[in-house]
């Protein structure tokens, strides 16, 4: 048997995907992970459900399956994750050719539904469908935080923290296996612990996390900058293997905005905070993530986000237009009243604005020797990430193949040049 797992959405769907596919090799199942190629006995879809477009993706390649079902390269189709976690009954009806759905709790019946001959094993899942080297580790589910524009709450329920020592065994154990890089992630990452120690326990975990053997990269994703847990920011500068890096979602800076958004931070907590950040961490790279046409903004509105960009210089920054999600406080309360085409201007502005800041930063590397992991030899080059650059999202460093390096070692790479997106370089000696 043979089963070809597509992700879709964010990272946190990708640590479910791994976990699934562990499942299924337990079994002896041939399991892949590339969505240019499907072709398997089995085919399953992660979906995503948290925004307009990301639900039409997972939909359109859940048609897309459908079609390659009718044609014979797949045959059993399977559909999981967000988007029938809360469509269940809608896909059942709408696209009978799913075979099987499941939602984001009760997918790990799925292996054991399609391949019921062995029973699987329990050890952590192991790396794989990720960059050579690297791992995600989910720390905890859902979220309690109720912004008037999320629907994860939703689909997710309340945030549930995984225990601090089941987090460590799985680390200790990927780290044994050579695993030399970990992708932290949790829908909100700095509220660990409070559901189950009364507390934030954030720092103290990635500060154990850190000691432990053959952990050479742990970078953060999602913080959320109401009560954000300051200690973090000690543990970061103090470990040198915790990677000068967060993730922290913003959404904007007006206070007009943030208040209708239900964000409980203001404009000047919001700029204390960012500063605080820099001055205990130096040269730390921030990724924000911005929104854009939220119910209510103005053309003031929009104005302070873009000076906000300009004037906080993040070294990474996404931005997307909201789109209304039924369910949710926005949907319930508000009108959807900035129309597309100006939603769609205000996102490009943005975007042009940030990118002439990323081009920047990235000149400001060249000269530099940046430790680099190498994740794959693409065509003439090897392809891999400093300790800045996230897998998926955020830019990579460009190395002539005649390097002839080993993809999942760490090097020195001397930077030669940058774009708005990538830097490039030679000269690599192995970290």
């Amino acid at each position: 048997m043979t089963v070809d797992i597509i992700t879709m959405g964010c990272s946190k769907n990708l640590v479910d995907s791994q976990q699934l596919g562990r499942m299924f090799r337990e079994r002896g199942v041939q399991v892949r992970f590339d969505p240019e190629d499907v072709k398997a006995d089995v085919a399953v879809v992660n979906t995503c459900g948290f925004i307009g477009d990301a639900k039409e993706e997972s939909i359109n390649m859940i048609l897309e399956l459908c079609q390659a079902k009718a044609d014979g390269r797949i045959g059993t189709l399977c559909v999981m994750g967000c988007l029938s976690e809360r469509y269940r009954k809608e896909l059942t009806e709408e696209i009978p050719e799913v075979d099987r759905l499941y939602g984001k709790f009760d997918w790990n019946r799925l292996a054991e539904d399609i391949a019921p001959d062995v029973k699987p094993c329990c050890l952590p899942a192991e790396a794989d469908a990720i960059p050579v080297g690297g791992a995600y580790i989910k720390i905890s589910e859902g979220c309690d935080r109720k912004c008037a524009y999320c629907a994860i709450p939703i689909i997710t329920g309340r945030h549930k923290s995984r225990p601090m020592e089941d987090i460590l065994a799985e680390v200790e154990h990927l780290a044994s296996k050579g695993v030399k890089e970990f992708q932290v992630i949790a829908q909100e990452l700095t509220f660990y612990g409070v559901d189950l120690y009364g507390r934030q326990r954030i720092a103290e975990l990635i500060e154990r996390m850190a000691h432990i053997p053959g952990v050479e990269w742990i970078r953060l994703h999602y913080a959320y900058p109401n009560q954000f847990p300051r200690d973090l920011l000690r543990v970061i500068r103090e470990n040198e293997n915790v990677c000068n890096y967060l993730d922290i979602a913003l959404q904007h800076i007006s206070d007009n905005i943030l208040m209708r958004m239900r964000r409980h931070v203001t404009r000047q907590e919001t700029l204390d905070l960012l500063k605080l950040m820099r001055e205990e961490v130096p040269g730390l790279c921030l990724r924000t993530t911005l929104m854009v046409g939220f119910p209510g903004e103005t053309e003031e509105d929009f104005a302070q986000l873009v000076d906000f960009v300009r004037e906080a210089r993040f070294d990474r920054m996404g931005a997307f237009a909201y789109s209304e999600e039924e369910g949710t406080y926005a949907a319930e309360h508000y009108t959807d009243d900035v129309p597309g085409e100006i939603k769609q201007a205000r996102l490009d502005k943005l975007m042009r604005v940030q990118q002439r800041i990323s081009t920047e930063i990235g000149q400001k590397k060249v000269g530099l020797r940046l430790k680099t992991m190498i994740d794959r030899l693409e065509g003439d080059y090897y392809i891999g990430r400093t300790e800045y650059d996230s897998p998926e999202v955020d830019g990579e460093v460009l190395i002539p193949a005649s390097e002839n390096l080993q993809p999942g070692t760490f090097y020195d790479i001397l930077i030669t040049d940058a774009d708005e997106f990538d830097l490039y370089g030679t000269s690599a000696k192995q970290a």
